[in-house]
Parts: structure tokens; C-alpha cells; sequence
């Protein structure tokens, strides 16, 4: 079963991540299908840059995001609802 989750990159004390989708019984680092985007957890505010387009299209195909992709996409990538502004 394909699996979408995150991939550690970067140095100690310094991790960056990929989001990639992988067979869900391949080790964290191990072989993968395709990147989808990446993760930058130290940078202030964290960016989280994915291709919607891709993301959508494995879940399609049967991939299964993480908790963590899942947590990431919806606080990060979700527009907010606007609210509406009082008449003046």
C-alpha cells in the first residue's frame, strides 16, 4: 500500500523534510515514488510547500497520508473562510 509521509533531510539539530509518497513498509529514508513537496519546520513562520495537484492525485490512486501530512495540509495549505467585513 503507498503511504504519504515525511522524509527527513538536512543536518543535525537542522531537519527539513520531503513530503513523499513511498510504500508504506519502506524504512523513513528508504526508496520512494515521487516527491511531492517539502517541509521546513524551523523557519519562522513553517513553510509548507506541496503540489495539491499531485497530493490529490495519489490519494486518488489509494495513497494514505500520515497524521502528520494530513495535520500539515489542513493547518498549512487550507485557505481560511473569509469573514465578513462590517458595512462602514
Amino acid at each position: 500500500m503507498l503511504a504519504i509521509r515525511l522524509r527527513r533531510v538536512g543536518s543535525k539539530k537542522r531537519p527539513h523534510f520531503r513530503v513523499v509518497v513511498i510504500e508504506s513498509e519502506n524504512p523513513r529514508d528508504g526508496a520512494f515514488v515521487e516527491i511531492l513537496g517539502h517541509y521546513h519546520p524551523k523557519s519562522r513562520p513553517a513553510r509548507v510547500e506541496v503540489d495539491r495537484d499531485r497530493l490529490q492525485y495519489w490519494i486518488g490512486k489509494g495513497a494514505r497520508p500520515s497524521d502528520t501530512v494530513r495535520t500539515l495540509v489542513a493547518k498549512h495549505l487550507t485557505v481560511p473562510p473569509a469573514e465578513p467585513q462590517a458595512a462602514s
